[in-house]
């Protein structure tokens, strides 16, 4: 302490007569010769390390909120009070229990071995305890699970999971309900008809019911990707998350028909709409049916893997981009029935020309100003591409 108190003391001597800028110069001298004096003997004991432990625990918990899962936890181990904070609910936001993914994956499923699917449900328990023990708040929800698997009933593991952590800030979800993660594709053989019927149906039914608890739960959720069934029930509980803005509904079953009231509910109802991705499989018993969308608010429209998706009616002031592509799927008819089906149908361009005033890019061709008033070549190519209509298709398969 004498030393820093020599480092810092610049008093002239009482009788000095010199002026102030000799007494500065003195004492910077006085204080260099201390300094290298003090050198000779032991160094001054250097600045210790970052006083951490003395911010605002706001500030700590916002240092500590980028650092990965595994850091968090190794972070635990550094001290008591470093522990506690890690407890803390909100560096617990996300909980993806996709995130062990196999190194070969398919269509529908992940190529994995029985064994090591046993681990990964071990994992997912042990992941699952990790969360609820600290409380986690979520904003982010990833899973996978089968829901109407009777066998390890998914379904009562993802409702008592979300009744133990804090779902009231949850704003992305993505759930897919009809297939277990990691799950081998030959684990459970295929069964008949009726017993595929029946699984659908516990599918979801045990969808709607964990549909139910999150409209209850998560009203501020704001992305949403999981496979629908288009059922009445299942579009009023959508209707319900008001604050969505991005929105992305697979195909459930490829048996499973949409009615073309329910998607025009649908898109009405929810007023912060900005991005819709549709898989809609049409069956073929409902070849001729046509699908409306209305929607004030939809800037990107995305109907692209859909298949047989014809639209009667658009009305998307709002919509800058979209993306729609014609399927063939093999059906041979005669002449006199396509053209008969096909008149029923309205040409897409004239749909897009009065429906889509502010539209800018259409299958990724960035359109030309001039483009609701003439069609130019480009603009012909993509439409043979994506407009079912007689005069963009003219062939006998469909």
């Amino acid at each position: 302490m004498s030393r820093e108190r020599k480092l810092f003391r610049q008093d002239p001597s009482p009788g000095a007569d010199s002026s102030s800028e000799s007494s500065s110069s003195s004492s910077q001298d006085s204080s260099l010769i201390s300094t290298r004096s003090g050198s000779r003997g032991h160094r001054t004991k250097p600045q210790g390390h970052f006083p951490f432990s003395l911010l605002p625990v706001d500030c700590q918990l916002h240092v500590f909120s980028f650092l990965s899962e595994v850091e968090k936890c190794t972070a635990a181990m550094v001290c008591s009070d470093w522990s506690k904070l890690m407890r803390t609910p909100r560096l617990w936001r996300v909980a993806d229990f996709m995130r062990l993914g196999a190194v070969l994956s398919g269509m529908d499923g992940v190529l994995v071995s029985v064994r090591e699917f046993e681990r990964w449900k071990e994992w997912v328990h042990q992941y699952a305890y990790h969360l609820t023990s600290r409380g986690a708040s979520l904003l982010v929800l990833r899973a996978s699970f089968d829901l109407g698997d009777q066998r390890t009933k998914w379904a009562e593991f993802l409702l008592q999971f979300l009744d133990s952590v804090h779902c009231g800030d949850l704003q992305e979800l993505e759930l897919n309900w009809t297939l277990t993660h990691l799950e081998p594709l030959d684990i459970y053989p295929p069964g008949s008809m009726a017993q595929i019927c029946l699984a659908k149906t516990d599918q979801f039914n045990s969808f709607q019911t964990l549909f139910e608890r999150l409209t209850r739960t998560s009203p501020k959720l704001s992305r949403i990707k999981l496979p629908f069934d288009w059922s009445e029930h299942s579009v009023s509980l959508l209707t319900h998350f008001q604050n969505l803005s991005t929105l992305e509904l697979n195909y459930f079953w490829v048996f499973k028909s949409v009615q073309p009231e329910t998607m025009q509910q649908l898109t009405r109802s929810l007023p912060k709409l900005k991005t819709l991705i549709l898989q809609v499989l049409v069956p073929v018993k409902d070849l001729g049916v046509s699908y409306p969308i209305e929607s004030k608010s939809l800037e990107f429209l995305d109907v692209s893997q859909s298949r047989g998706l014809v639209f009667s009616h658009l009305d998307l002031p709002s919509l800058k981009e979209l993306k729609v592509k014609k399927t063939i799927r093999g059906i041979i008819l005669n002449r006199r029935t396509r053209v008969a089906l096909q008149t029923r149908w309205s040409c897409l361009y004239d749909l897009l020309k009065v429906g889509t005033p502010k539209l800018q890019v259409f299958n990724s061709h960035v359109l030309f100003p001039n483009w609701k008033t003439q069609a130019y070549l480009e603009l012909s190519e993509v439409l043979l591409q994506s407009c079912y209509c007689i005069q963009h298709t003219d062939t006998w398969l469909l």
